[in-house]
């Protein structure tokens, strides 16, 4: 492997950071430990800046371009976006009805649906919900709210490797 830019990132199969470079995983390093690095990176990932600096910090996350482009939203190097977990809003599912058949009398019949009830979708009669200025209000329990607002996952596939950046290197030249 030729030699590295200071503080270029690359992805390693082993459970170890190589010589002179670190794993990208967030830590804190002091400035006047590695001045050259300090310089390239400041406090863009973190830390103080007086006395240290903080490595990216690519645990669990994946890597991504700076920057924007056309019809795409601006990204900041070093912000994180994204989330691990969602909980969906009614607003985010997609339209959809729960219809209702009734079933206008008899012994079957019960306020809060059963499995041997009528009220799962066969009508032989048209559709009557109330007689004429006799509404009757129906159980709360026939129809509820379900679901329990917990998120869920929301991640793609992946394959967990170790992100490692050079401590020691060529220093990049600009432009």
């Amino acid at each position: 492997m030729t030699e590295p830019f200071l503080g270029e990132i690359q992805i390693f199969g082993f459970n170890y950071a190589p010589y002179s470079w670190a794993f990208a995983a967030g830590q804190l390093l002091p400035i006047q430990q590695n001045t050259a690095l300090f310089s390239l990176l400041g406090t863009i990932y973190g830390g103080n800046g007086t006395s240290n600096y903080q490595l990216p910090n690519l645990s669990a996350l994946q890597a991504s371009g700076a920057g924007d482009g056309p019809g795409l939203a601006e990204r900041v190097l070093g912000e994180q976006y994204g989330e691990p977990q969602v909980a969906l809003t009614v607003n985010e599912m997609p339209m959809h009805l729960h219809s209702m058949a009734t079933y206008p009398g008899g012994p079957n019949l019960t306020d809060v649906p059963t499995s041997n009830s009528r009220m799962s979708g066969f009508s032989p009669t048209p559709n009557i919900y109330a007689t004429p200025g006799t509404p009757t209000v129906m159980n709360p329990q026939a129809i509820m709210p379900a679901g329990g607002s917990l998120p869920h996952e929301n991640l793609q596939p992946y394959l967990a490797l170790n992100y490692c950046i050079a401590l020691q290197g060529t220093f990049p030249s600009f432009g």
